[in-house]
C-alpha cells in the first residue's frame, strides 16, 4: 500500500535508534519491528508497523518492505537499509541514519526559530499600518474632514485596511501557489540555483546543503554503499534541488576515472577550502572520516550564515518600517501644509 505523508523525522530518528538497539541485542526483526514501533511515541506508525510485519513475514526484507509504504519514509533511509542488509551491518547503518536525522531535525529548528522574529516584524508593520488607515479614518468622520490617503493609493478609513491587508494575503496565496507549482514542474532545481546566486541568501543555502550533503556521504560511505549511489543519496540529502541536479554529472567523471574532489568542483557549488579538505582525504583514502570530522564546523558555518541572514532580513523590514512611517509623516505635513495654504489665501 502507498502513502504519500511522509513520517516526520524525529519520529524516524528515534524509530531508528530503537530499532538499531534491538537488533543490536539479538532481538529477531519482526520482534523488533513490533517494540520499535510502539517505542516511536507516534500512533500512525501502529499500522505501518503492522503492514512492514506482514512484508518480513511473507519473506521480503526491510528494504522491501519499506518500499511498498511509498514515500511514508525518506529515500536516503530505503537506500541505506537496503546497503545494511547487503553489508549485514544494519544495526550500524539504523545508528548512523537515526544521528542523520536528528541532525536535519536540529538543523529545521534552528532555521525556523531564527526566521521567527524576522516574520513577525514584517507581520507586525503590516497591521501598524492597517491600524494607522483605519485611525486615519476615523479622524476624518469625527472632524467631518476628508479621509487621509497616507499611502498615496486611495486607502482609506476601514475599507482601505482590508483592501490593503488583503492585498498582502493575496500576495502570500500567490506564493504558495507559485512555489507548488515550481515543485509540480520540476523546477525546483532552477529555483534554488537562482537563490544561490543572490548574496547572504545564497551563502546561508550552501552552507545547510554543505553539512547535510557531507554527514550523508559519511554515513553512507561507512555503510559501505557503492559510490555512486552514495553520491546522489547524498546531494538528494543536501536539501536543496541545484545540488541534487548535479548528480549525474558528478557520477560521470567518477566513473570515468576523475576524482570526487575534481567532479565537485566542476558543480561550482562547491567552496575552495571545502574541496582542499576532500583532496586531503583523498590522498589519505579517508574521504568519509574528513567529511564527517568537518560536518560540526559546516553546522556552524551554517548557523552564522544564518544569523547573518535573518539580521540582514530583520534590518529589511525596519528599514522598509522606517521609510513607512517617514513617508507617512511628510505626507500628513504635506496634506496639513495645503490646508493652512487653502485657508490662508481665503483670508
Amino acid at each position: 500500500m502507498i502513502f504519500g505523508k511522509q513520517m516526520p523525522l524525529n519520529i524516524v530518528a528515534i524509530w531508528c535508534r530503537s530499532l538499531s538497539t534491538l537488533l543490536h541485542s539479538g532481538v529477531a526483526l519482526i520482534r523488533a519491528l513490533e517494540l520499535a514501533g510502539k517505542r516511536a511515541g507516534d500512533q500512525r506508525f501502529g499500522p505501518v508497523t503492522q503492514r512492514l510485519i506482514q512484508e518480513v513475514r511473507s519473506g521480503n526484507g526491510l528494504s522491501e518492505a519499506l518500499i511498498a509504504e511509498g514515500s511514508t519514509f525518506p529515500a536516503l533511509l530505503v537506500d541505506m537499509v537496503s546497503v545494511g542488509e547487503q553489508t549485514g551491518n544494519l544495526p550500524e547503518v539504523l545508528t548512523s541514519l537515526a544521528g542523520h536525522f536528528d541532525h536535519q531535525v536540529q538543523m529545521r529548528r534552528t532555521f525556523i526559530a531564527a526566521i521567527t522574529w524576522p516574520v513577525l516584524q514584517a507581520v507586525a508593520a503590516i497591521l501598524i499600518v492597517a491600524i494607522l488607515i483605519v485611525v486615519l479614518g476615523i479622524v476624518a468622520q469625527v472632524t467631518g474632514s476628508s479621509p487621509l490617503d497616507v499611502l498615496g493609493v486611495g486607502l482609506t478609513g476601514t475599507t482601505g485596511a482590508v483592501a490593503w491587508l488583503s492585498g498582502w494575503a493575496m500576495l502570500l496565496v500567490a506564493g504558495c501557489i507559485g512555489w507548488e507549482m515550481i515543485n509540480r514542474m520540476g523546477q525546483r532545481g532552477a529555483f534554488d540555483r537562482l537563490l544561490l546566486t543572490i548574496p547572504v541568501v545564497g551563502h546561508c543555502l550552501r552552507s545547510f546543503a554543505l553539512s547535510r550533503f557531507s554527514w550523508a556521504f559519511a554515513i553512507t560511505q561507512n555503510s559501505g554503499m557503492m559510490i555512486g549511489p552514495s553520491i546522489s543519496a547524498s546531494l538528494k540529502a543536501s536539501g536543496n534541488a541545484a545540488f541534487a541536479a548535479t548528480a549525474p554529472e558528478i557520477n560521470a567523471m567518477v566513473m570515468s576515472g576523475e576524482e570526487l574532489s575534481d567532479a565537485l568542483q566542476a558543480t561550482g557549488y562547491f567552496p575552495t577550502d571545502y574541496l582542499e579538505m576532500i583532496r586531503v582525504g583523498e590522498s589519505s583514502g579517508t574521504v568519509p572520516e574528513v567529511l564527517e570530522r568537518m560536518a560540526p564546523q559546516l553546522d556552524d558555518d551554517a548557523r552564522r550564515s544564518l544569523a547573518q541572514l535573518t539580521m540582514a532580513f530583520s534590518s529589511a523590514i525596519w528599514a522598509a518600517v522606517a521609510i513607512m512611517i517617514i513617508v507617512l509623516i511628510f505626507r500628513v505635513f504635506s496634506i496639513y501644509l495645503g490646508l493652512i495654504n487653502g485657508a490662508l489665501k481665503d483670508i
